[in-house]
């Protein structure tokens, strides 16, 4: 215990200190030097910790799940910082549920563990390879699953790829560390475990699948067949609005009196829908709220075109206008007009109701969660890696309006808006920081489509053979040359019908 700067009294994060929590903030309840580990998970960012990890512990607090906890794991040096932020609090994260009309805390217990970040992950494959571990859970952001941009398949040339093919026992990648391991569970005969991936991609699973069992043909046929055989992969939908932890969110927490390194803010809703495939059994997350559903992909596409899909459209330009947080873009009318227009003239038409929730109330339900003034959700980072989001989120729906003779006019104003992001620059003169693995592509390719608007739709490994569909790009370049000759802001009036400066 200690003061702050302030003279406030501060508990620093510990298990040592879960009963001198401030009144405000729940503890876990069970016993966490009873848990055993079930899980290992790969990627320990705000998402999981508010998500699966939240989810894993809504069930522990039932009195459920107590061989089941997680075992966190990263692969990357920089998660060597999270990783030593987390074990000096026990792996413990204080959640701050931001509803509009109040606030609630919980420090959650599910994390017991975080394997060292080393050079060949011997820790991590070695711990994947024991017994107890039935589920190998995965968030590594939706770009990083090595497809191909153009077959959408393994791409079996990236360094990462060849390097873990031919150096088997000493991977690079997340997947390689699950092939190596599955490896010893083969030779030992243990048995498979479940891929469990988390991250927002159509077809999640059969993805992660594609993944690991292409990687593993490539130094060991026989292991592939066997993985494909018997470990399962099961898609599933993610969805709860995380923001990153920034000066705000931390100050959050230190009003409620807890010294915490790593707290994490979401929105007052969650949603998990899984295919039930779990080859080594699974907790009952039911329990506490998931779905397990049989039509994930229809779960995958209501959510991934208009939730994923609305924060392109609104992000991108708001990027460009100077708009800083999502919230804000709600409270714009040109931006708010536009996310309504496009997902209900353009989305909605390639998306499916699901039982409870049409695709016409998913919008308003959406439109709600986006105008929550309590999440201090910055545009930047829902805007960060167009190259991944736009071809996940934004172009499926206009292919399949393409197909359908429907309208796409909004969509491409989406793909005009990022083409004058990727210029590096806003409307009003500031720079917009790289915000992209391929930064430095795109703008060089923003300030050749300035001039001519097809360079942008010839990147191909983006936009695949639309460069060649004479309407969309039509289309395309007219909004792109509006954008530069009038403005974001007029282009998004055009468009609306709107004579009024938006």
């Amino acid at each position: 215990m200690k003061d702050d700067a302030r003279g406030q009294t501060m508990i620093k994060l510990s298990q040592s200190t879960l009963s001198q929590l401030p009144a405000g903030a729940v503890a876990p309840t069970y016993d966490r030097a009873a848990l055993t580990a079930g899980i290992v998970h790969i990627g320990l960012g705000n998402f999981h910790r508010a998500h699966q990890s939240w989810y894993l512990h809504r069930l522990m607090q039932m009195g459920q799940a107590q061989d089941w906890a997680i075992i966190g794991a990263g692969v990357r040096p920089y998660d060597a910082d999270m990783r030593d932020r987390l074990l000096a609090q026990d792996c413990l994260t204080t959640l701050i549920e931001l509803d509009p009309a109040s606030s609630n805390a919980e420090v959650v217990g599910s994390m017991i563990d975080y394997l060292p970040i080393e050079q060949g992950n011997k820790s991590l494959i070695q711990r994947m390879a024991q017994s107890d571990i039935r589920i190998v859970g995965l968030t590594v952001t939706e770009g990083g699953y090595y497809l191909d941009p153009v077959t959408k398949g393994l791409d079996v040339a990236h360094p990462d790829i060849v390097h873990d093919g031919e150096h088997p026992d000493t991977p690079k990648t997340a997947f390689g560390a699950i092939v190596a391991a599955l490896r010893l569970r083969r030779d030992a005969g243990v048995g498979p475990l479940t891929g469990l991936c988390c991250d927002n991609l159509q077809g999640n699973g059969d993805i992660l699948r594609q993944t690991v069992v292409g990687l593993a043909r490539l130094s060991d046929p026989d292991l592939a067949d066997w993985i494909d055989a018997n470990c399962t992969f099961p898609n599933s939908m993610v969805d709860c609005i995380v923001p990153a932890t920034g000066a705000a969110e931390l100050e959050l927490v230190r009003n409620l009196g807890i010294d915490d390194a790593c707290p994490v803010t979401h929105e007052n809703f969650r949603q998990w829908v899984i295919e039930d495939d779990f080859c080594a059994g699974r907790p009952d997350w039911d329990a506490a709220g998931a779905t397990f559903a049989d039509n994930v992909h229809d779960f995958e596409t209501m959510k991934i075109r208009i939730l994923n899909g609305g924060h392109q459209v609104i992000s991108v330009p708001a990027e460009v206008l100077s708009v800083p947080t999502i919230a804000g873009c709600m409270q714009h009318s040109g931006i708010s007009k536009l996310f309504d227009k496009i997902a209900r003239t353009e989305i909605v038409p390639h998306v499916k109701p699901v039982a409870g929730m049409s695709p016409l109330a998913y919008v308003d339900l959406i439109a709600t969660r986006f105008s929550n003034p309590k999440i201090v959700d910055t545009t930047r980072r829902v805007a960060f890696d167009g190259s991944s989001r736009q071809p996940g989120f934004i172009i499926p729906s206009i292919r399949d309006g393409l197909a359908a003779g429907l309208p796409v006019d909004g969509l491409a104003l989406v793909c005009a808006a990022w083409a004058r992001m990727c210029y590096g620059r806003r409307q009003d003169g500031s720079d917009i920081a790289p915000n992209d693995p391929d930064w430095d592509q795109l703008t060089a390719t923003a300030a050749q489509a300035k001039v001519n608007p097809q360079a942008w739709l010839d990147m191909a490994h983006i936009y695949g053979d639309l460069a060649q569909n004479a309407q969309f790009s039509a289309v395309f370049s007219d909004w792109l040359t509006l954008i530069w000759e009038q403005g974001m802001d007029a282009a998004i009036a055009k468009y609306l019908g709107d004579a009024d400066k938006v």
